[in-house]
């Protein structure tokens, strides 16, 4: 049984007011480290750590594989980088020498254009929380350019890419209007 406080000695009341205020500033240290993990978005239970890692974030581009699909100088895995496929773009195809099918229309300027506003730039990717990867394991992403635009929108806004909506992201609507423009001018893909 506990002693009411009003029956402790001067020197009792003391301690039990100071080991109060020692809990009392555990617990509110625990709570703001808390608040700020949280803050910063550390994940604290493993599960899927692409989000934390690239979104957001500034990574240079190292290769590009066509005008859809860029490797980033960040190791993925067992790869020594991240490849990287845009959301909501679908260049045309640079073909397989192997298989002897030579590039599609436009294919060939797409890459052009894809290398020279990204190879060996730092850019940075935005992710959407939905969906982080495709079905060949690539983080799908938008790429801002150091100048701010966004690759993806460049590309279908000159006509080097159709919109791609085959799952659902955020600038859908955005996309379609500036490849209806680029339709309308009968840019690139969409030329005579």
């Amino acid at each position: 049984m506990h002693r009411p406080l009003t029956k402790l000695t001067p020197r009792q009341l003391g301690r039990v007011l100071n080991q109060r205020k020692a809990v009392g500033l555990v617990i509110a240290l625990f709570l703001i480290i808390a608040i700020a993990v949280l803050d910063r978005g550390v994940n604290l239970f493993p599960v899927d750590d692409d989000w934390h890692r690239y979104h957001g974030q500034r990574f240079e581009v190292m290769r590009v594989i066509d005008g859809d699909t860029i490797e980033l100088r960040s190791p993925d895995g067992e790869r020594a980088t991240t490849r990287v496929r845009l959301w909501g773009v679908d260049t045309p195809e640079m073909g397989n020498p192997g298989r002897n099918t030579p590039p599609e229309a436009f294919a060939v300027e797409a890459t052009e254009f894809t290398t020279r506003k990204t190879r060996g730039q730092y850019v940075r990717v935005h992710l959407q929380q939905h969906r982080l990867r495709g079905q060949y394991g690539r983080l799908l992403a938008y790429i801002e350019l150091p100048n701010g635009r966004v690759l993806n929108a460049e590309l279908i806004k000159n006509g080097l890419s159709e919109h791609d909506a085959r799952w659902g992201h955020d600038q859908v609507e955005h996309y379609d209007r500036l490849e209806q423009r680029a339709r309308e001018a009968r840019k690139g893909i969409w030329g005579p």
